[in-house]
């Protein structure tokens, strides 16, 4: 009896020693997630994400970016209609790490279990992550000269989600200016974020694309994991200021309802980012909200919106957007027949004490006005 107990225990311990050698027929060699992506040059500098690794290490490299695209093997279609799935996504488990499989030796299940707990133990433990990116599509856009595969990421937050989720729309070069622009200023955090290096060829091939894809998901994920980057003003004007800016110039151009879902999105964008309560481009944001419910005769989401804003003002009777709000949320009460007077009698309060200007400009006017950086 104990011979035999010792001769199982021998052959479990074999079983779980044959790591680095071939798997056992009918058993899949265990893959640690992420680390399938890799190249036979992408195996140097590789950095920690969370618990894991990125899968692409950066190469600074001197060839302009539209250069390389153009000289790169276009996709016979010229776009990727279809969602670009990531690599291990089919037949895998979460975050990418392969199931063990049920037929194979005890000994080496133990072991697979084993891992696959530490893995989930050491990510809930080390930094847990506040959003998920996702790469739903990406386009190969030919605008000559130029060249370039534009990628559309979805912001998704935990928690059941009530509507569509935020999204952007950015280019390699978008990416990697975000990344330089990170590393100049923050040489700490950064030295461990790793970036899908440039290519001088095959930019357009699906392989490179998906790989491309991966990269920019975990680099996001990253970026937003660290609390001193998640704030930095170049990662939120990474994600808010050109929705913003497309959202001005249709506004100013009187194209209200394009204009409606860039500003339905940028406030999504930053409700998903944690923006700081009464920053000013939350507001800016609440103002086009405001002036393309009304232009669309839209009166109680107008007015919804100005209510939003006079929260996030609160008790700031000097900002200059306190008197504009007050003015239409008085105007927009009106006009669905709902009680007015204490945004009234607030407004007289500011107009006495010279705090804004009667009548205060409107909405409009100060959108058009304003310069966004």
């Amino acid at each position: 009896m104990a011979s035999r107990l010792l001769h199982r225990l021998r052959h479990a311990l074999a079983l779980t020693g044959e790591g680095s050698g071939e798997p056992a027929p009918g058993e899949e060699a265990e893959e640690f997630p992420e680390s399938s992506e890799l190249e036979e040059d992408d195996t140097e500098g590789l950095s920690t994400r969370l618990s894991g690794t990125l899968s692409f290490t950066s190469t600074e490299d001197d060839e302009d970016e539209e250069e390389e695209e153009e000289n790169g093997d276009p996709l016979g279609s010229g776009a990727l209609g279809r969602r670009l799935k990531s690599p291990g996504e089919n037949g895998a488990g979460e975050d990418g790490d392969q199931r063990p499989p049920a037929d194979g030796p005890r000994g080496s299940n133990l072991l697979t279990r084993q891992l696959q707990d530490f893995w989930k133990k050491s990510k809930s433990n080390l930094a847990p992550q506040r959003l998920l990116f996702e790469v739903t599509s990406a386009n190969v856009i030919n605008e000559p000269p130029s060249k370039y595969v534009l990628y559309t990421i979805a912001l998704i937050g935990p928690g059941p989600q009530e509507h569509a989720p935020a999204q952007i729309s950015r280019r390699y070069s978008d990416f990697e200016r975000l990344h330089r622009q990170l590393r100049q200023q923050f040489r700490g955090p950064m030295a461990t974020v790793s970036f899908p290096r440039k290519r001088l060829r095959r930019n357009f091939t699906a392989e490179t694309i998906a790989r491309r894809s991966r990269a920019f998901e975990q680099f996001l994920g990253h970026l937003q994991s660290v609390p001193e980057l998640r704030q930095a003003p170049d990662l939120q004007d990474f994600f808010i200021l050109p929705e913003l800016r497309q959202a001005q110039r249709l506004t100013c151009t009187g194209l209200y309802r394009e204009a409606l879902r860039l500003w339905t999105n940028a406030w999504r964008l930053q409700t998903q980012l944690g923006t700081p309560v009464g920053a000013h481009r939350t507001l800016l944001t609440l103002v086009g909200l405001a002036v393309c419910h009304q232009e669309l005769e839209q009166p109680s989401e107008a007015r919804l919106s100005c209510e939003q804003a006079l929260q996030l003002l609160g008790a700031s009777d000097s900002h200059p957007l306190l008197g504009p709000f007050l003015e239409a949320h008085v105007r927009l009460s009106w006009r669905l027949g709902i009680d007015k007077r204490q945004s009234e009698a607030q407004l007289q309060a500011l107009q006495e004490a010279g705090l804004t200007s009667t009548p205060p400009p409107s909405l409009k006017e100060l959108l058009i006005r304003e310069a966004l950086d």
